[in-house]
């Protein structure tokens, strides 16, 4: 009998739409409002700050320091303890990784142990799951819910229950996974969410790894708030960000955490194990981007300023769209995304799919196939436990190009003319 080559930990592996939709975009070249990441150029002084490390002589070639390139880090908690109100250690308590992506990897592997349970706010982005299976952890969820009567107008009237998310706590429970501003639904927490949060984390030690990679995105007003700035979550906290979301360049794959000294060292242990350290040719340009940055922070001449402001009027934009062909946009307080209640809509999506399937798969194939337009099924973010209730909300990425929008705006009212 041969022996089974597998590990345990991919026997089971999670059923993702990335990788079917993404290959329907490949396959029909339809306008993509579904992948996250903008079809627009990053900010110049980045550019120029990539060519200059380009040209910057043998060392921007070679290895760097394993755990984040030293004018990278020493930034990183310059500009960060600046916004937390503490100091931060550059070399101890700041971890670079390959995106956030693999920060987050790090920081489960590295926190999460068999038979810990973990709990997700759902909706939340879909590698939390498997990755807390493959460290041995049991995912427990707990769903952001519309307030009753509230209309769904606004990611903010999306909003835990105080009693059900205080019911998940158990003396097995190490952790809970947060995103803020949310993917896909772009709410942004509230302080006195946070601090709601905080408080169960403190009152039955249990760790928060807070997921920030749209923290400069927020709309209206909305202000994002790092849980980890609060009263005694410092120690307790892993804050989790992207360099491809703060410059509009996610193909750099730059990410980082930030984390207590005590924590840090578990994550360093699964980094040096894996990637054991990220390009210096890209941490030194990042570095530059946001040595520029804590210059400008605050002004009209801050990209953290500029890009917020454009995406605003981008959103404006799609949910006018949305709604004039009878769409329900949620307007999103912050990130890259819009979701929408395609409920109203009557398409005959019988020989589209199964019966099996949640209605937004369905739909979002059919969208992309026979309208020309990528989007992404929201009951992709949420458990098998709640995505088909759930499964009436599709989601719309709004970081493009104007002329992409016009054209998926063009589609949908062709369409809607047609119904």
């Amino acid at each position: 009998m041969a022996r089974q080559l597998q590990a345990r930990r991919t026997a089971h592996p999670s059923k993702t739409a990335w990788l079917e939709f993404t290959q329907l975009a490949t396959d029909y070249n339809p306008v993509n409002l579904g992948q996250g990441f903008p079809d627009f150029s990053p900010p110049k002084f980045i550019q120029e700050a990539l060519c200059k490390a380009v040209n910057g002589g043998h060392q921007m070639h070679q290895y760097t320091r394993a755990f984040g390139h030293a004018p990278l880090v020493h930034i990183l908690a310059k500009f960060f303890g600046r916004i937390m109100g503490r100091e931060i250690d550059p070399l101890e308590e700041v971890l670079v990784t390959a995106g956030a992506y693999q920060a987050l990897f790090c920081a489960i592997q590295a926190l999460i142990d068999e038979g810990d349970e973990v709990i997700l706010v759902e909706p939340f982005f879909d590698c939390y799951r498997p990755m807390v299976k493959m460290a041995g952890g049991k995912p427990v969820y707990v769903c952001l819910r519309p307030v009753e009567g509230s209309g769904v107008l606004s990611s903010g009237d999306w909003v835990l229950c105080a009693e059900e998310l205080a019911s998940k706590f158990t003396p097995c429970t190490k952790a809970i996974i947060i995103n803020s501003p949310n993917n896909p639904l772009g709410k942004v927490f509230k302080t006195e969410e946070l601090q709601m949060i905080a408080d169960l984390c403190i009152k039955h030690d249990v760790l928060c790894i807070s997921d920030e990679v749209y923290e400069w995105l927020t709309y209206d007003g909305n202000k994002h708030v790092k849980i980890a700035s609060l009263p005694g979550m410092w120690e307790r906290t892993v804050t989790i960000s992207s360099a491809g979301k703060t410059f509009s360049a996610t193909g750099w794959k730059l990410g980082w955490a930030i984390t207590s000294a005590h924590n840090m060292k578990y994550l360093k242990i699964i980094h040096q194990g894996s990637v054991y350290q990220c390009p210096t040719v890209t941490q030194e340009a990042v570095a530059r981007g946001l040595e520029r940055e804590y210059e400008l922070f605050g002004t009209p001449e801050s990209y953290f300023q500029q890009l917020p402001a454009m995406l605003h009027r981008k959103r404006q934009k799609l949910a006018s769209c949305l709604g004039s062909v009878g769409l329900q946009p949620v307007m999103p307080e912050g990130g890259y995304f819009m979701i929408a209640d395609i409920s109203s809509v009557k398409v005959d999506l019988s020989d589209q799919g199964n019966e099996d399937e949640p209605k937004d798969f369905t739909f979002v194939r059919w969208l992309t196939k026979e309208k020309g337009l990528a989007t992404i099924p929201v009951s992709t973010f949420f458990s098998p436990e709640h995505s088909r209730e759930f499964s009436k909300y599709i989601r719309f990425c709004f970081v493009k190009e104007d002329s992409t929008l016009k054209a998926a705006e063009d589609i949908l009212r062709k369409w809607s003319q047609t119904q």
